[in-house]
């Protein structure tokens, strides 16, 4: 792959950015990997170089799973020095493990044409279906390159670079996973003259819990509809009369066994349903270095012996459910682990949003409510473009319904 760096024409010398491609973030120096983190908004755990990284240098990504890093990067080149103003995480896939945004049917319909559905490109967090930015933009780029850097301009050279690089590359395609609301909402108003009839958006849903200023669990409890609100206390009651007992740690308390311990749950889950494990302990103690603040750790203990445990995630606004795992099962050991210890967190760190994963019409009675999800697919070729509009607008029509059938099971009162 050519990635050499490629100056983008500007009308001042001062003011050159390079287009870089990536194969790996562990080769960046620290000043970059600062750099690169002072992109993100909001903290997102996901988005940082040090978790990022982790996959790279510990095996979770690369030829064996089908996730090849291509990040881009944009850097401003100054006699002062260089500095990375916008970046894209991007991959390039050879399955769709891990994305969840299936799309099995297009590469069947790709190769019943005699047309190959992979590689392709993917902007997404490997292994995570949760939203936040694509476009890592610096915050005040106004400040840099005597003003002839702004927002909209690094986010469409960003853009324009990845469709580019799907071309050179003879990818099938870009496809951008989970993007926050407003880079969703940008990716389908930015008006492209390229190849626009290549560009479709898909739909889904994911239930979401939000936090309504609410100082106790008890508080949260009071707008529920009363049965809902009675099966809950009773799920917790059973949970505490049966002895567990449970602890919340971020990367600082979490000891050598507990990751030993939840890395053995982690793997179990995998193996119990015949999938692969794609993480491993020397991850998970790397990121419980690079981001100690922004991880929580929910173990549960029975009789002195540690039994399940679920890794969750932290923004400066929002909680992230990933995973769980346990060796032995407890009547509603799940729930309280995976959400009611959730929402316990989230209320007492006035976090304003909790989102679980994906899946579960399970979370609609313990206070999750449905979200509607969208993600952005450009096509280097399209061979069906009236199936593929098809396919659109069917999916969104069953997901409307899905979700507005599982709005008339909320478990809130009507106010």
């Amino acid at each position: 792959m050519n990635t050499k760096p490629k100056t983008l024409s500007h009308s001042a010398e001062t003011a050159k950015l390079r287009l870089d491609v990536h194969n790996s973030l562990t080769e960046f120096s620290a000043e970059q990997a600062a750099q690169w983190d002072a992109l993100v908004q909001d903290n997102n755990p996901f988005l940082k170089h040090g978790f990022l990284s982790a996959l790279e240098a510990h095996g979770c990504v690369g030829e064996h799973f089908g996730w090849l890093p291509h990040h881009l990067t944009l850097t401003h080149e100054s006699p002062d020095g260089d500095r990375i103003v916008a970046a894209l995480p991007l991959y390039e896939k050879h399955n769709n493990y891990g994305e969840f945004v299936f799309d099995q049917a297009w590469e069947q319909a790709w190769n019943h044409v005699g047309l190959p559905y992979y590689p392709k490109l993917v902007s997404a967090v490997p292994y995570t279906p949760a939203q936040g930015q694509r476009f890592l933009i610096h915050s005040q780029p106004e400040s840099i390159g005597h003003g002839l850097f702004d927002a909209e301009q690094l986010q469409t050279q960003l853009f324009d670079s990845a469709l580019a690089l799907a071309e050179e590359l003879n990818m099938s395609g870009v496809h951008w996973l989970f993007a926050s609301p407003e880079q969703q909402a940008w990716l389908e108003s930015h008006k492209r003259d390229y190849k626009r009839d290549n560009e479709y958006f898909r739909h889904d849903c994911q239930f979401h819990w939000f936090n309504q200023d609410y100082q106790t669990f008890d508080d949260f409890l009071a707008q529920l509809k009363k049965k809902k609100r009675k099966n809950i206390r009773q799920e917790r009651k059973a949970v505490a009369e049966s002895g567990l007992q449970f602890r919340q740690l971020n990367g600082h308390t979490a000891t050598e066994d507990d990751w030993d311990n939840f890395s053995y749950f982690y793997q179990k889950t995998f193996i119990d349903k015949w999938s692969t494990p794609t993480l491993n302990l020397n991850f998970f103690k790397a990121i419980a270095q690079a981001i100690p603040e922004q991880i929580l750790l929910v173990l549960a203990d029975l009789d002195g012996r540690c039994i399940a445990g679920a890794l969750m995630f932290r923004s400066d606004t929002t909680l992230y459910g990933r995973h769980w795992g346990c060796i032995e099962e407890v009547k509603h050991l799940h729930f309280e682990t995976c959400f009611y210890q959730g929402i316990d967190y989230a209320i007492e760190n006035n976090i304003q949003k909790f989102e679980p994963g994906a899946g579960g019409e399970h979370k609609i009675a313990r206070g999750f409510i449905p979200v509607k999800m969208r993600s952005t697919h450009w096509l280097t070729q399209n061979p069906f473009p009236a199936g593929l509009a098809r396919f659109i607008e069917e999916e969104k029509h069953m997901i409307d319904d899905y979700a507005a059938d599982c709005w008339a099971h909320s478990p809130y009162n009507e106010n």
